[in-house]
């Protein structure tokens, strides 16, 4: 039957005109791919102690630290640069920083298509490196007051972040393959490893330099203000290092030549397939066994099959960006940010070596087949599990939220800054006692008093008794409010002041401040390069003032006759403080504080298990997912593979941007949403991931004396023969 079918020629075939025999048999056109070379060196690379591990991994991993240093070190001060240096709103800060953020993740796809269709991956990885450090060079310049003017800094920052953002994204997905492209395939368990360590060495980056840029920016003061220049310099310098460190390894690495322009060749490959497809549908044509082998007429069978392979690795990750988004929801949870970037890159610290070496080894014993897409199904289930307990932590918080001030109601406390005890006594209109309460010197009620009105604004009289003195004072409040009564002292006289204190409603790890005066002149506050506010004379009172948390050990104030400075200590996000300035007999003038409506707190053993399980599920996802696209993808395609994975990352944060928009539900409501979602996710994902077939390093090679089958109907016959040239 095949002698028969080659020997029967169409009578028309509209791909046959005017061709000769050379044409007619050679299975691509002009534009053919070129032979992959040999890029396996003669002797094997040098090991590290006797190992299977390839002692290059050893500068892959220490230039990886130091990047991630880099990078997240620079990111720790942004925020607080665009704000207080920039003069930026919290509005255009968070914009900026977002942007940049989703920019670094599109960068790769640039980055990888560079690698794998015109420089390879290492020279890759040194030019952009350049240009990162370049950035870095950039941006410090912008953060030194003496460069130019507010033009200037803002021009300066917005290059240096794209030139950060083009060189962080585009070696991404470069040094992640560059590493796997060390090991043999006989080493693939090795390989697996070298991953984990890889993601370890990420979070041990991004843990260090959190600690380290903050320091660098309070505690060191340049041109009198806070460095920023240093902040951002020390990045710069830790990125000239990463580059230096994984130039050292040059001569042993194993460096696969680039496979010409393969981002074109899939594209083109993949039109050309539709397009022969859809001119060549008639019920009389036999089908083919994948809709890519009718790119068979015009690409080599190697090509065919390597983007059989990365198409269906990308349709395995359609929906992964919806896990991104709803794993990026973990900001939210009770920690606030800043710690947040602390435990969670400790805890990776913890759990990668944790699940490699002890849990997937008790798996593994057990006898159960613990794939990789099994691990990442897994992963998808902890963080499930993690909004759930998050939902149930938010509705414990909410059980110990104070209760709000309702129609006819107000709270009521009151602070002493007398020289010695007094007793304060509040009646109602028939006289009867509402509060009675003995307060000592600079001291106040240790929580308010909830007291009833008839009406929605009311008299209350109050009577204070100070030594052997009583005095009478009668002060008029109005529903649905917080009040502060404080008791002021004039020399063997008291008196006494009522003010209204804010619900504090601050976000984003911010505090609410505000000052009481007891000096008998103005004073002027500096709470940072932007944040000033003037406080009256004789027990003024200023309105709240947002600002950052952490410490103030130094806040500059003036008199009109005396500088001096106030230690207000540790602010805690997301509470209101009062701070009361006095006289010092021998010392400047001293903040008394105390918080004016208190945040609410838990415990961390309530808060750690749901980062414990957000963490798991990120190490079992994020490292399984990294070593999957490398082994999964084929020689050519390896860094387009993980430009793909990080892409993933990418849609993700967008539609992060784009839905918080939109959401109206409570907290803990969205919290059961966001983990039902999760679930459904994972549910699509192990579908999709039940009918994928790993595939196999031989499953990519083609051999070489292996022909391309005949395609009969209207087309051409593309069996290959041997014919001299």
């Amino acid at each position: 039957m095949l002698e028969e079918s080659e020997s029967k020629e169409p009578a028309m075939n509209p791909f046959q005109k005017n061709e000769s025999k050379e044409t007619l048999f050679s299975p691509v056109s002009t534009e053919e791919v070129r032979p992959r070379p040999l890029s396996l060196p003669k002797k094997p690379p040098p090991k590290i102690c006797g190992s299977n591990y390839p002692l290059s991994i050893a500068f892959i991993v220490v230039n990886e630290f130091c990047e991630r240093f880099s990078y997240y070190g620079m990111k720790a001060v942004l925020t607080l640069y665009f704000l207080y240096f920039l003069h930026w709103s919290e509005d255009t800060s968070t914009s900026i920083y977002h942007a940049f953020s989703s920019l670094c993740y599109f960068t790769p796809i640039l980055g990888a298509a560079i690698a794998d269709s015109w420089l390879g991956k290492f020279k890759t990885i040194i030019y952009l490196s350049l240009v990162y450090v370049l950035g870095h060079v950039v941006k410090s310049l912008g953060a030194l007051p003496i460069i130019g003017g507010q033009m200037v800094h803002t021009v300066l920052s917005l290059v240096g972040l794209s030139l950060i953002a083009l060189g962080t994204g585009g070696i991404k997905p470069c040094v992640a393959a560059f590493g796997g492209d060390q090991f043999e395939e006989k080493h693939a368990e090795e390989r697996t490893r070298y991953f984990s360590v890889f993601y370890l060495s990420i979070n041990a980056g991004s843990l260090i330099s959190t600690f380290i840029t903050p320091m660098l920016r309070g505690d060191v003061q340049c041109f009198g203000e806070d460095c920023y220049a240093l902040a951002f310099g020390v990045p710069g310098l830790l990125m000239v290092i990463a580059l230096v460190v994984f130039a050292m390894g040059s001569k042993i690495y194993r460096k696969p030549p680039p496979e010409g322009n393969i981002v074109t060749q899939v594209a083109k490959c993949i039109w050309f397939a539709i397009s022969n497809r859809f001119n060549n549908r008639s019920g009389d044509i036999p089908k083919r066994q994948h809709w890519l082998d009718w790119a068979a007429e015009k690409y080599p069978k190697q090509l065919i099959m390597d983007v059989k392979a990365l198409t269906r690795v990308l349709f395995l990750y359609i929906p992964l960006p919806m896990f991104w988004a709803l794993l990026d929801q973990q900001g939210f949870f009770v920690l606030q940010p800043d710690q947040m970037q602390v435990l969670n890159p400790l805890l990776v610290l913890i759990f990668i070596p944790l699940f490699d070496l002890v849990i997937y080894r008790l798996v593994s014993k057990c006898g159960i087949n613990f794939s990789s897409l099994r691990k990442m199904a897994v992963g998808m289930i902890l963080a499930s599990l993690a909004f759930a307990v998050a939902a149930a932590v938010e509705i414990k918080i909410n059980r110990m939220t104070s209760l709000q001030p309702g129609p006819q109601e107000i709270f009521l406390k009151a602070l002493n800054l007398a020289d010695d005890e007094v007793k304060v006594t509040v009646l109602g209109d028939e006289n009867n006692t509402l509060l009675e309460e003995s307060i000592r010197s600079f001291q106040k009620m240790p929580r308010y008093a909830q007291l009833h009105l008839k009406t929605k604004s009311q008299d209350f009289h109050f009577y204070l008794n100070y030594h052997n003195l009583s005095v009478y004072t009668k002060h008029s409040m109005e529903e649905k409010n917080w009040y502060s009564l404080i008791i002021l002292e004039d020399g063997k006289n008291i008196s006494s002041m009522m003010v209204k204190d804010e619900e504090n409603k601050t976000t984003n790890g911010m505090t609410a401040v505000r000052f009481v005066n007891t000096l008998h002149k103005e004073v002027n506050i500096s709470l940072g390069t932007d944040i000033s506010l003037s406080v009256g004379e004789d027990y003024g009172v200023s309105a709240y003032t947002t600002v950052h948390s952490g410490e103030y050990p130094v806040v500059h104030c003036r008199t009109e006759d005396k500088d001096f400075s106030l230690n207000i200590g540790l602010l805690d996000p997301g509470t209101a403080y009062l701070f009361v300035i006095i006289n010092s007999t021998n010392h400047d003038p001293q903040a008394w504080k105390m918080e004016d409506i208190p945040t609410n707190r838990l415990s961390i053993a309530w808060q750690l298990p749901q980062y414990a399980l957000v963490t798991a599920g990120e190490v079992m996802f994020s490292v399984t997912g990294l070593e999957f696209s490398y082994s999964q993808a084929p020689a050519s395609m390896k860094s387009v593979l993980q430009a793909a994975w990080l892409l993933t990352v990418a849609v993700g944060n967008i539609i992060v941007l784009v839905v918080a928009q939109f959401s109206g539900l409570v907290q803990w409501a969205e919290f059961i949403l966001f983990s039902c979602l999760l679930l459904v996710v994972c549910l699509i994902f192990s579908i999709m991931g039940h009918y994928y077939v790993p595939i196999k390093p031989e499953d990519l090679q083609e051999p070489a004396d292996k022909q391309i089958p005949p395609t009969q109907g209207n087309m051409i016959n593309l069996e290959t023969k041997k014919t001299k040239l």
